[in-house]
């Protein structure tokens, strides 16, 4: 899904588009795919190829191979091979190619990390989250005793018979470097259907090959909305990013946020490090990598990494400091603002404008719009609708286009409100900017953006009177907008709207910025 947020295509952005496509034949174009509740997050998947139906076929390959392979590896699907397996004990059991694979693998990422990643860390999260939902903090006796269950053999493997015997009593989750692993025969499988080159992003986990540098934002951990300035833009070519951090997901107990990301040898939540992004070439060893870094101290992870040729990794400390590996300035790219092309307001709608006039008093740079949404899940994977958030003046003007999320230019007509004017419609038309970003997994469906106050030309608007707009379409289906004048004063106000056929629940929540 083309992904357009912040405001003008300038001339940096467009380079990082084109750097990596002078490999790619005059025929090609870039295809954008999005879908939620794939592998318990989302997908966002970018194609090259010289025909839409090229494209397609790249897409149908990525989702087949993703449901035939959760289907083997899935911890929460019942009926998955792993979850056989796993109800098995003290049995050897045939097991396919890909599940004998991972098993094999946590084998080695156990002894390379001593012990810190684990696929029975399960156990000890299990006793974190039963304390959250009694809102108390877990017994020492607890977490002794699912300490102590992670210390023991969770299976044997046999190479000569392919089998694997269930052996220990822990709870067992396939997650760390699962998905990563999935992505990369995923990105393999599009290559085989004669795609040029492929972006297969999952939950803030990706791979990219083929023909195509491909420019990726890695996340800012203080910044939940995905609109949010990244804390660092890498240049990607024939390489994997995977990024760990408890920002997302962890449990609360009395009233504060313990990470999701725990260590096995200790009990004890990841807390030191908040964001760990990896780049490597194997998409597993970036995902492993990223979990273990959550974990391990920087020294530590420092040491790791250098075993392992190829890898550059970022961390961020709880304090906000961040250590880089020595190799990670070569990837970086500058962060520059990714903007649509600004429109100006004629000169007879200026003078109809309701807010303060020139010498009255402009946004308060101390407060905050905040949009949350989430998509209403369906059951199995599904195409994400198309989104767009904006903020109108007194005389309808799009003072500000927040995000505009779609697929092509063809399907703009979708978005009935937001796609109304010949100079709306010029600030979107021809451009292929697409956000491929790294973070830490978000939910299904569930987004977030935010608003400064500052119009299409990055210059904070007048105190007053505005309406804000959600706008969600599906392809040739539903449509639903919400909207809501709002007096941004300086006075806090929350609107929360209610579900319908696309989104389960939205709000606009005007505030003050934490510490101001």
């Amino acid at each position: 899904m083309r992904i357009l947020s912040i405001v003008s295509a300038g001339a940096l952005a467009l380079a990082l588009v084109t750097a990596g496509s002078s490999a790619l034949t005059s025929r090609d174009r870039i295809f954008n795919f999005s879908y939620d509740n794939v592998l318990g997050t989302s997908l966002d998947l970018k194609v090259a190829a010289p025909s839409t139906a090229s494209a397609h076929n790249a897409e149908t390959a990525v989702l087949n191979e993703i449901a035939r392979e959760s289907k083997i590896l899935s911890s929460w699907d019942q009926s998955s091979e792993f979850s056989r397996w796993s109800r098995t004990h003290g049995q050897a059991v045939p097991v396919s190619d890909e599940l004998f694979q991972v098993l094999g693998m946590y084998d080695q990422w156990r002894a390379r990390t001593n012990g810190a990643l684990d696929a029975s860390a399960e156990s000890v999260i299990r006793v974190w989250q039963a304390a959250a939902k009694a809102n108390k903090l877990p017994e020492k006796s607890e977490l002794n005793a699912a300490i102590a269950s992670t210390r023991e053999r969770q299976w044997t493997l046999d190479a000569s018979t392919h089998t694997a015997t269930h052996t220990g009593d822990a709870a067992l989750v396939l997650a760390s470097f699962t998905k990563s692993y999935i992505i990369d025969h995923a990105a393999d499988a599009a290559m085989r259907t004669g795609a040029h080159a492929v972006v297969v992003n999952i939950g803030g986990d990706l791979a990219v090959r083929g023909a195509l540098a491909e420019p990726v934002d890695i996340a800012d951990p203080r910044a939940a909305e995905e609109n949010s300035d990244p804390i660092s833009r890498i240049l990607v070519h024939d390489l994997a990013v995977a990024t760990s951090g408890d920002y997302r997901r962890g449990v609360e107990i009395g009233g504060q946020h313990y990470s999701h990301i725990v260590d096995p040898r200790t009990g004890m939540p990841a807390d030191n490090i908040i964001s760990s992004t990896v780049v490597a070439p194997n998409p597993a060893d970036a995902g492993a990598l990223a979990t273990a870094f959550s974990i391990l101290t920087p020294e530590e992870s420092a040491k790791l990494a250098a075993s392992m040729p190829g890898v550059a990794y970022l961390l961020v400390k709880k304090n906000g400091q961040q250590v880089k590996s020595d190799n990670w300035s070569s990837l970086e790219a500058p962060v520059a603002q990714i903007q649509m092309a600004a429109v100006t307001k004629p000169a007879t709608a200026r003078l109809g404008m309701a807010a303060a006039g020139p010498s009255g008093p402009t946004w308060d740079p101390s407060t905050e719009l905040t949009i949350d949404f989430e998509i209403a899940q369906v059951r199995g994977m599904a195409k994400r609708p198309f989104v767009a958030a904006w903020v109108e003046d007194a005389d309808r003007f799009q003072v500000k286009t927040i995000a505009l999320w779609y697929h092509e230019d063809r399907y703009l007509t979708e978005m009935k409100a937001w796609y109304r004017s010949d100079r709306v419609r010029a600030m979107a038309e021809g451009h292929e900017i697409v956000r491929s970003v790294s973070g830490a997994t978000r939910g299904p469906g569930k987004y977030s953006l935010k608003w400064d106050g500052k119009d299409n030309d990055g210059k904070l608007v007048k105190a007053g009177k505005y309406t804000v707009y959600l706008e969600v379409a599906r392809e040739h289906g539903t449509y639903q907008l919400m909207k809501q004048e709002m007096d941004f004063n300086g006075t806090p106000k929350d609107v929360h709207f209610p579900a319908n056929t696309e989104v389960a629940a939205s709000s606009f929540d005007y505030h003050k910025l934490a510490g101001k």
